[in-house]
């Protein structure tokens, strides 16, 4: 509470002379019962389950020629500190976001600092909402926005803190980067859009017999685009990726690929969809590095809600070709029902004796708004996995039930908005 209230106190100072000045709280608690969820639930095991609740405040000011915005947060679970604790020992308290965006001219801005990165659909670069901590990056951006044309460039350099001597960067982790470069060009039209990306990504190499001894950096790169195109009241949309370079984290050369095409129609009140995507892979035993991993992106919103692919795990790996399909029900003036199939075969071969099916799963979404800016949802998932699946999850047995189950209570008012004149 003490840094809310100097973070406050620090916005005050600035109120005289913004146009706007604005402070938004986004509150959810999440309860879930894991039996199953992100891998294959093992034998003699017991199901997981807790509450787990983010706090955030967000504040923004908005001014002619600069914005600035600031995202405190508190995320914990339920539990996680003892009755009269003087002091938080969690270190669930984080900056999420804090930066400023400079207007350089009719077209051109800069915006500098920790912030969301988000493009598209969110396959390579999102904000990872349904993570309670989110996804954020420490760069720099210069853009260039006129009408519908979109042009930004980014740029990333990491590092631990101040140092003296050297520049070597020690914080492992999933695809963790230490540079980072990139040029995202967007084109909309009235109804369509069609967007390209190109990304750079660095990472700490160390020597292989001394992983404390840094040995220069090497480099992943990702280029590709999304497109959206209506035809009357069917929408499609698809995204095309290719992966090079060197591969994270074996630092060998790279080649996979990502494709995808949707497609969404409204029938009445109700939306159908069917969709794939491919996601290319090793064939398991082989040393040829062929898995794309879909980087920064918002990765639970893709292949199944239960997570077994892309987040925080199958780096390296067999692949994925995801073929689904969904139906978003109105059950109410207001409630929505979403159910979506998938079809999950393995990209790249499991074993000579073995076809490619892993599993299918079931996804069930329910969401009721309560009153204004309070919205319920519960969620079920079901993982119908095959004895293939086991060989990419460790070896865990597939004829255990596989379900996860979860409701999430989220609040989002404005809490303050006063414009100055």
């Amino acid at each position: 509470m003490k840094n809310i209230t100097i973070t406050l106190l620090f916005f005050c100072m600035f109120q005289m002379g913004a146009q706007e000045f604005t402070v938004d709280a986004d509150l959810r608690q999440r309860f879930e019962y894991r039996h199953g969820f992100n891998t294959l639930f093992p034998d003699n095991a017991k199901p997981a389950a807790f509450v787990r609740q983010r706090a955030r405040l967000n504040f923004n000011y908005s001014a002619e020629k600069l914005k600035l915005f600031i995202a405190v947060q508190d995320v914990s679970t339920w539990g996680d500190t003892r009755q009269i604790l003087p002091a938080d020992g969690n270190d669930s308290f984080m900056l999420f976001q804090a930066w400023a965006e400079l207007q350089l001219g009719t077209h051109w801005s800069t915006k500098l600092g920790r912030q969301v990165i988000s493009y598209d659909d969110q396959r390579i670069f999102g904000g990872l909402d349904w993570a309670m901590q989110g996804r954020f990056h420490d760069a720099a951006l210069l853009k260039y926005k006129k009408e519908r044309t979109q042009l930004d460039l980014g740029f990333a350099f990491s590092q631990q803190g101040e140092s003296i001597l050297g520049t070597t960067y020690n914080i492992p982790g999933f695809f963790t980067y230490k540079s980072m470069q990139f040029v995202y060009f967007k084109q909309s039209w009235e109804q369509s859009s069609f967007s390209l990306l190109g990304l750079n990504t660095g990472f700490q190499r160390f020597a292989q017999e001394d992983m404390t001894q840094a040995d220069g950096v090497y480099y992943t790169q990702t280029v590709g685009s999304y497109f959206t195109f209506p035809i009357a009241k069917l929408k499609l949309s698809g995204s095309a990726y290719y992966q090079f370079g060197e591969a994270y984290p074996v630092d060998e050369s790279l080649s996979a690929y990502q494709l995808a095409l949707n497609a969404t129609y409204k029938v009445g009140s109700t939306l159908l969809g069917v969709g794939a995507e491919l996601l290319s892979g090793s064939d398991k035993g082989s040393s040829d590095r062929r898995s794309f991993f879909p980087l920064y992106g918002t990765n639970h919103k893709f292949n199944g809600f239960m997570d077994y692919f892309y987040v925080g795990n199958h780096a390296n790996n067999v692949g994925l070709n995801d073929f689904h399909a969904k139906a978003v029900f109105k059950t109410g003036e207001r409630a929505t029902l979403l159910t979506a199939l998938h079809y999950f075969t393995s990209n790249g071969s499991i074993a000579e004796t073995t076809d490619k099916y892993l599993g299918t799963e079931l996804d069930l979404v329910y969401t009721q708004p309560l009153i204004k800016n309070v919205k319920l949802q519960i969620g079920y998932s079901h993982m119908f996995a095959s004895s293939n699946m086991s060989l990419i999850k460790n070896g865990v047995t597939s004829e255990n039930t596989n379900n996860w189950g979860w409701a999430m209570l989220v609040i989002n008012p404005r809490l303050f908005n006063h414009n100055f004149d």
